[in-house]
């Protein structure tokens, strides 16, 4: 593997790692609705696990509701149990054919654990991004070992992942003062 394979692949690598916490972040309920929000909720269909958006419609009614049309008449009552089972605190009310779920007004206690919640994931993005770091600068230090490359090539390398690295740092910092603004101002 040579140095720009490794800076690539540290590059990739890091910026999944990016996507992975913004898409935990979608998870953190802040006041508002977010169709996104009832991802992570399974029904059963037919003996199997299944998300809610392959056996429903998910959309936003308004502001603070969540629609849940089933494409059966049978999967209300499922879908109704899947949510208000799950550990979102949730609680989804009937009418007819379609399924509501308002979000639950939050309390400023709340809010203040969660903002902590997303901190604490913003710690974990980042650990896993000097990680990816330190493996990327290890690779080339072997390479500079093995004498494929130039202890020259090392530094300027180190220098060019570290640049990488404080981006994606300071771009995990910007997506949780954001999530926090969020979660304050409902």
């Amino acid at each position: 593997m040579s140095i720009v394979e490794i800076k690539q692949q540290a590059t990739q690598k890091m910026q999944q790692s990016l996507e992975s916490f913004q898409h935990n972040l979608t998870k953190i309920r802040t006041g508002r609705a977010n169709p996104g929000l009832l991802d992570t909720v399974h029904v059963d269909y037919y003996g199997s696990m299944v998300p809610i958006s392959q056996v429903a419609n998910v959309a936003l009614l308004d502001a603070r509701t969540i629609s849940v049309s089933p494409w059966e008449k049978g999967m209300g009552a499922k879908i109704e149990k899947a949510i208000r089972d799950s550990d979102l605190g949730l609680n989804p009310a009937s009418q007819g054919d379609l399924i509501r779920v308002p979000m639950p007004a939050m309390t400023e206690e709340r809010r203040k654990e969660l903002t902590k919640v997303v901190r604490a994931e913003g710690e974990h993005a980042k650990v896993a991004i000097r990680n990816l770091r330190r493996d990327a600068n290890d690779g080339v230090k072997k390479l500079v070992k093995d004498k494929l490359a130039s202890e020259d090539d090392e530094r300027r390398s180190q220098d060019e992942v570290q640049k990488f690295t404080d981006r994606f740092i300071v771009e995990v910092d910007k997506m949780v003062a954001s999530k926090e603004q969020d979660l304050m101002a409902v």
